[in-house]
C-alpha cells in the first residue's frame, strides 16, 4: 500500500552473506548503496523534487523530525504518488546511513 509507514530500529549490521536479513539491517545497506549509485535526494526540496517527477522508490523518514508540516507534506506526497514510507529511529541515525550528518527525510 502506499504510504505505508514501518518503524525501524537502529541496528548493525553483521549478517553473514547469505544469511536472512530483516527490514532493520537491509535498510541501511539500502541506504549505503544507493548514495554509492547516486540514488538519494536529502532534505525536503530534493525530496519532493523526487516523489513529483516520480523518481522515488522509498521515503525514509525520522522519528524524532520536529517540523510536522514537512513530515505531513512528504507523507501526502508519497500517499499521491505511491511511495513507500519507512521510519528511521532519529534524524542522526538516518545521517549515518546516508553518509551526511543528520537528516530528516531521504527519498530512494
Amino acid at each position: 500500500m502506499s504510504g505505508e509507514e514501518v518503524a525501524v530500529a537502529p541496528t548493525e549490521v553483521a549478517a553473514a552473506i547469505g544469511e536472512p536479513m530483516d527490514i532493520n539491517a537491509a535498510l541501511p545497506l539500502v541506504i549505503r548503496k544507493s548514495k554509492a549509485h547516486g540514488g538519494l535526494a536529502r532534505g525536503l526540496h530534493e525530496a519532493a523534487k523526487a516523489i513529483e517527477k516520480h523518481n522515488a522508490h522509498l521515503c525514509v523518514l525520522a522519528d524524532d523530525c520536529d517540523q510536522p508540516d514537512y513530515v505531513k507534506l512528504v507523507k501526502a506526497l508519497c500517499a499521491d504518488h505511491n511511495v513507500k514510507v519507512l521510519r528511521a529511529p532519529s534524524a542522526k541515525t538516518l545521517g549515518e546511513w546516508a553518509g551526511v550528518s543528520e537528516i530528516s527525510f531521504l527519498i530512494h
